[in-house]
């Protein structure tokens, strides 16, 4: 969708006027206490004491009920994740990037209204999040250009629901960071998106300040971005700032290396709706865009933008990457998400990270199977 540029900086006003976060009304506060948990998620093959498996999706919006209910699963999202739930439940931590709100009811948000298609704007029922719960979900970004759809009432009931249901997440000025316990090893996380009430990922100086502090108290810190540009022709990683419709969307690049160089263990990017490529950077691992991996409907899953990498990492407890494998999804309007036994992804990404990274460490096999060299 293209949008004139004067269109563009009234927007952009607007938006930094309506969202200066720290005084927000009603929304300023709501920041949980950090949760400390001894929830285990079980495990099903054997792994080293030292080893803390961490499996990681991309973008997941599992339909959306604005302005009807046209654009919802007929099994209200009960079994969206069913062909892959034997992974997302096989790990002690297992990601995803909400592309969305959790929210029954309400109005969009002022600044989006302009949207000529309510594609763009989406409310998941609030029941979604017991789905992905039972899906296996225990981390959960919510640093996007979606979670600001239905303003602070979409915001704000996001974090309750992803509160009732015990899944982690940050993202937002509200809240920044979250801190877990997981059989015996604590993990930090947090989230950075170049959009409005999100912790930007334009600020390097202050995104190393923020891991830092995290490092200090954690034994594993996760980060999660949200940023580039976005389709098809935006496979690569261009090593510099990307700006798509006029908004600056970060150089991930820079963005990466600043947070493993501040602390950060595991870097997991999402943004352009395709697969990138991957990396190990002083022994940390950093995936520069997980794709699309469960978006029902409202987001095209044409080509390339429907196939996407499902990450299995073993990292010891100390955040070393040490192996991991790429599962293969894709996604069609007719059957959803399901597994791919062809490896598209996998050779998809092989491509990817050789082309971007040709004196990288990271060696990934046909099988998705992926060591350091």
């Amino acid at each position: 969708m293209k949008i004139k540029p004067l269109l563009i900086a009234v927007f952009f006003i607007i938006s930094i006027q309506a969202c200066y976060y720290p005084n927000r009304p009603g929304e300023q506060g709501y920041r949980s206490p950090h949760k400390m948990s001894d929830k285990v998620i079980v495990v099903q093959r054997p792994k080293p004491d030292d080893t803390v498996c961490i499996t990681a999706v991309g973008d997941i919006m599992m339909g959306s009920s604005y302005p009807n209910k046209g654009s919802l699963p007929p099994d209200s999202g009960k079994e969206s994740f069913r062909s892959v739930t034997q992974y997302l439940k096989s790990s002690d931590v297992t990601f995803g990037n909400l592309e969305g709100t959790l929210l029954d009811d309400g109005a969009p948000a002022y600044r989006k209204l302009h949207f000529k298609s309510s594609a763009f704007l989406f409310r998941m029922p609030s029941n979604f999040g017991a789905v992905l719960k039972n899906a296996g979900f225990n981390v959960l970004s919510i640093a996007n250009n979606h979670i600001g759809d239905f303003d602070v009432k979409g915001r704000i009931s996001t974090m309750s629901v992803l509160d009732k249901n015990d899944i982690n997440y940050a993202g937002l000025w509200s809240h920044p960071t979250s801190i877990f316990k997981i059989n015996g090893v604590t993990y930090g996380f947090c989230a950075f998106a170049p959009n409005n009430c999100t912790v930007s990922i334009l600020g390097l100086k202050y995104a190393a300040q923020v891991i830092a502090d995290l490092k200090k108290q954690c034994d594993v810190v996760i980060v999660g971005f949200h940023g580039g540009g976005e389709g098809s022709k935006f496979e690569h990683v261009p090593f510099k700032n990307e700006i798509f419709v006029g908004e600056k969307r970060g150089d991930v690049y820079a963005f990466a290396h600043n947070a493993i160089d501040a602390g950060a263990d595991v870097v997991l990017g999402t943004g352009p709706h395709v697969g990138r490529a991957m990396e190990v950077y002083k022994d940390r691992f950093i995936a520069y865009s997980l794709g699309n991996f469960c978006t029902y409907k409202n987001i095209s899953v044409g080509g390339v933008c429907g196939v996407a990498p499902l990450l299995k990492l073993y990292v010891n407890k100390r955040g070393e990457f040490l192996n991991g494998r790429i599962v293969a999804v894709k996604q069609s309007r007719q059957e959803g998400l399901a597994l791919d036994t062809t490896n598209f992804e996998v050779r998809r990404i092989k491509m990817l990270t050789a082309a971007d990274f040709p004196n990288g460490k990271l060696r990934i096999d046909d099988d998705g199977l992926m060591t350091i060299n």
